[in-house]
């Protein structure tokens, strides 16, 4: 039992925990502000998240780009660097998807896997383009990653025109059926919410990025030189080849994501006209869950109720949608400016100190 209170109070969990709870306040004095019944709307919300089968499985689906997201940039804030591309490895995740599901015609064991495969790899890619320009030409990966975030949009919309989208249309063909790692009885039990395996396939990225990070040599040698670049090329490490793994396996992650929005939620691409934006909620998703694989995770569900909880805002308390922007802002204001958030925790420690003695 006291292990649990150990790990409840500890501050790396009460950090985020206080600053959802402040962030929900100040969303309230907002709603306030604008003559709307806080109260009302978080229930809205929740009802909204809960109060059916088929909306609680989009709040699922809702969700899981967002730990894909999310472990793609918190890998690469561990080790020193700051991966803004998410959005763009996300895109052409859903281009090499799309390429594979369309293109081939195999056994359903082959061509599902395949696809997956083909999204991580393109986004690796993508994402150790930034990484290479860094290593190499010392360029800071926040601007390339930013560029290229545009550079992706544009390609997917040509790549779709080019290749794949039929006369007039505005959205590529079908992937074929083998290819779709939708989760039939899953979807029918939920009234046809748009489940499928990616969810798993984003508890395991998490496990994985927690095995590759604190678990292997490599990882070892990528939290060092996240940490002091230059102590790991005097101890012998190779910092820039490090320096590309690095954005290669965050990038790696939101490939994977884009490849299961298309396989597991839409079954075509569309031409898109904006950014989808999960790379950026993705850098959200981190900063609140620490950059760790579990906090990631549980941030990501945080997420994803508000967001998916705001139309229910909207329709049952009037509540525009916007206003749930400024609870998440709110929130993530909170986790970075620690020194706020930890007046209110200090309580809490000291106590814990006092019992301790």
């Amino acid at each position: 039992m006291n292990k649990v209170i150990a790990v409840f109070t500890k501050e790396s969990f009460l950090v985020p925990v206080v600053a959802i709870i402040l962030g929900l306040l100040t969303g309230a004095i907002a709603m306030l502000a604008g003559g709307f019944n806080p109260i009302q709307a978080y229930m809205a919300l929740i009802e909204k998240v809960f109060g059916s089968a088929y909306n609680f499985g989009e709040t699922i689906r809702q969700i899981t780009p967002l730990i894909f997201t999310g472990l793609a940039v918190a890998f690469a804030f561990r080790t020193g660097l700051f991966n803004i591309g998410a959005e763009g490895q996300f895109i052409v995740g859903m281009i090499a998807a799309t390429t594979v599901g369309v293109s081939f015609d195999l056994p359903a064991y082959i061509h599902a896997p395949l696809a997956v495969i083909a999204g991580a790899v393109a986004g690796g890619l993508w994402g150790s383009i930034a990484g290479y320009l860094k290593a190499a030409r010392g360029v800071n990966e926040v601007i390339t990653s930013i560029m290229l975030n545009w550079v992706a949009l544009y390609l997917a919309n040509w790549v779709m025109n080019a290749f794949f989208i039929p006369t007039g249309q505005q959205r590529s063909e079908m992937i074929k059926e083998s290819s779709m790692i939708t989760i039939t009885w899953l979807s029918q039990m939920f009234d046809s919410a748009r489940l499928h395996w990616g969810t798993l396939i984003a508890v395991l990225a998490a496990i994985f990025f927690y095995v590759i990070l604190w678990k292997t040599k490599s990882g070892y040698e990528l939290r060092a030189v996240g940490l002091n670049p230059h102590a790991s090329e005097y101890a012998g490490m190779n910092v820039n080849r490090n320096v590309v793994k690095a954005m290669f396996i965050g990038g790696m992650f939101a490939g994977i994501g884009g490849a299961c929005e298309i396989l597991g939620v839409f079954h075509y691409q569309a031409i898109m006209t904006a950014q989808p934006g999960y790379g950026f909620d993705g850098i959200a998703v981190a900063l609140i869950g620490g950059n760790t694989p579990l906090g990631v995770v549980l941030a990501a569900i945080l997420f994803g109720i508000l967001t998916f909880g705001a139309a229910g805002m909207k329709f049952g308390a009037g509540v525009p949608v916007e206003l749930i922007r400024v609870v998440i802002a709110s929130v993530i204001f909170f986790v970075a400016a620690h020194g706020i958030v930890k007046i209110f925790v200090k309580p809490i420690l000291q106590k814990k100190k006092e019992g301790g003695h």
